[in-house]
């Protein structure tokens, strides 16, 4: 399961990232709580999540571009300093007990932007740090399991600090946490970087990476299916602070045992595609992770029982992982070395760039037909987009079987 971590580079992002990420999810959870608390706005929640999550959808492209041009290591360092700084901005802000909701929506926009960039660098650089090309899957799956053992983590200390101290000292925590990351990034050795001799030419790199994914037939309808899924599917966690707080009338500590219980179920579901030995069945573990999440988010939806509830959290985890990380798996390991940063640029936009527009549909629409039936609409659609992407799978086949030359036996 740990085999990636053989390699120096990878091994020091991982005990970085293991920090930082805990103090992402502290913010993270610390702001959802404290917009609806201060607003009690479905409406600015959704916005909120919108504005840190939808440059991905419009800088993503021009990411990719830029990312595959220049030293990844160097440029990861200036972006980790950049998300340190919009961290530390935040935190003061909340330290002087500033709650004004237009600076934390600014904030959360110069977050999006920089995360934009950040992503696609940390998904590209995983080659760069991974000495043997065998483990990079692996390497995939344990940040997977990384990310999400935080999102367990961060969530359930967040809802004691919360609690017992107050909002500004999850802030502070997430400003602290980026020192271990720009250190572990100043000790990695990266071998000399090529630079790339031709000029960035975003329209012709946007559309040369579009030609190759739609001659990656598979890839192309993976992608389809991840956006179809961070539009209509994944942005039911908006919404988890209106089950929290008005449906099972809890406080910031029940909010935090939803994201912890989805945390449970993302790091399940990452140890097994860490345990892979192979990549090669990558599509059926995508298709069964689809119909987990979506079964689950339509019983969360008609549950009234916190029991359950939280068992379905769970399982939407090992659904939702499930789905986006195999997803990241076989891009990663079937793009060609030039078009990869491109590929996970066209990812990132699929996932991180929809989710927001998700938020923002969600949020608005759950005003008119309320939460639960919002979120029972939101699985089902998952369950129509899993029969529409086998329908299209099976058609696919019948083509290429129907085309292949029929041989006779004597």
């Amino acid at each position: 399961m740990f085999k990636a971590l053989r390699s120096r580079n990878f091994k020091l992002f991982f005990y970085g990232q293991s920090v930082s990420v805990i103090g992402t999810w502290l913010q993270k959870t610390a702001v959802s709580w404290m917009v609806y608390s201060i607003t009690g706005s479905v409406f600015l929640l959704g916005l909120t999540t919108f504005l840190s999550m939808i440059p991905s959808l419009f800088l993503a492209p021009l990411a990719g571009s830029i990312i595959g041009r220049y030293n990844r290591h160097k440029s990861m360092m200036i972006l980790q300093s950049l998300a340190m700084l919009q961290a530390g901005a935040l935190a003061l802000l909340i330290y002087l007990k500033i709650y004004n909701i237009t600076f934390i929506l600014i904030l959360s926009l110069i977050q999006g932007i920089i995360n934009a960039f950040d992503m696609t660098c940390r998904q590209t650089m995983m080659v760069d740090i991974v000495d043997n090309k065998e483990d990079l899957p692996n390497a995939v799956a344990l940040n997977s399991t990384l990310t999400n053992f935080a999102r367990i983590a961060g969530p359930a200390l967040a809802g004691i600090i919360l609690h017992q101290y107050g909002e500004d000292i999850c802030f502070i925590g997430n400003f602290l946490s980026y020192i271990p990351v720009l250190i572990s990034l100043a000790l990695m050795k990266i071998q000399p970087y090529t630079k790339a001799t031709n000029k960035l030419r975003m329209l012709d790199d946007f559309i040369e990476g579009l030609d190759y994914v739609k001659k990656e037939n598979q890839m192309a309808k993976m992608l389809l299916m991840l956006t179809c899924s961070s539009l209509f599917v994944i942005s039911f966690n908006t919404l988890m602070p209106v089950f929290a707080k008005d449906i099972f009338n809890g406080n910031a500590q029940t909010f935090s045992w939803f994201e912890s219980a989805a945390g449970i179920g993302s790091i399940i579901s990452a140890i097994y595609l860490a345990n892979l030995k192979s990549s090669s069945n990558i599509d059926n573990i995508m298709i069964g992770a689809s119909i987990l999440l979506g079964a689950s988010i339509v019983i969360l939806a008609l549950s009234n029982s916190l029991a359950l509830t939280l068992i379905c959290m769970v399982l939407s985890g090992i659904g939702m992982m499930g789905q986006t990380s195999s997803i990241n798996i076989y891009i990663q390991t079937k793009s060609t070395s030039h078009m990869r940063s491109r590929s996970i640029s066209y990812y990132m936009m699929a996932y991180q760039g929809m989710i927001p527009v998700g938020s923002l549909i969600i949020g608005y629409i759950s005003h008119s037909l309320g939460v639960r039936t919002t979120v029972a609409i939101q699985g089902v659609i998952c369950l129509i987009s899993v029969v529409v992407y086998l329908y299209y799978k099976n058609l696919k086949s019948t083509e290429e079987l129907e085309t292949c030359p029929v041989r006779y036996k004597n």
